[in-house]
């Protein structure tokens, strides 16, 4: 693939190019403005992307934060990982990982940890290829918001 690259997305115009393939990964993004707003929020807490390009067009991203717990010590926990569905089997998904996998590593973490849904096979499919195992079963409860 001529012309590729990972880089971060720091600026308000990376956000802009992202937005429409987030949205793909979380169709309740609805507004690019509260997209923004949430990653400036999030950013706080130490979230970031990084994104994948193939001559300048943004075709991957994902979202991460390295954290520390009582289980697991220090890790890389991934929030998002999309790629555009017109670019899907480039093994960009697989490239981010990569890349992820090596912050990680490069930042003392012992570990790569990500949810998915448990009625998303093609995902699980997919992390099982890639060396990821289930480690765990998440429980949750949703309240209403005000």
């Amino acid at each position: 693939m001529a012309d590729t690259a990972l880089r971060p997305l720091d600026s308000r115009h990376d956000l802009k190019i992202a937005f429409p393939v987030m949205q793909q990964l979380r169709p309740h993004l609805t507004s690019e403005a509260d997209f923004m707003s949430r990653i400036e929020r999030m950013r706080a807490g130490g979230y970031r992307l990084v994104g994948a390009f193939e001559s300048s067009a943004l075709v991957a991203l994902a979202g991460y934060r390295l954290q520390e717990n009582l289980i697991y010590g220090p890790f890389l926990y991934v929030d998002d990982l999309i790629t555009d569905e017109a670019q899907r089997g480039g093994q960009w998904g697989s490239r981010l990982l990569r890349a992820l996998e090596r912050l990680a590593r490069a930042s003392g973490c012992a570990r790569l940890v990500l949810d998915t849904g448990l009625a998303n096979a093609r995902a699980q499919r997919f992390y099982f290829r890639e060396g990821l195992y289930t480690g765990a079963l998440r429980f949750q409860k949703q309240f209403d918001t005000p």
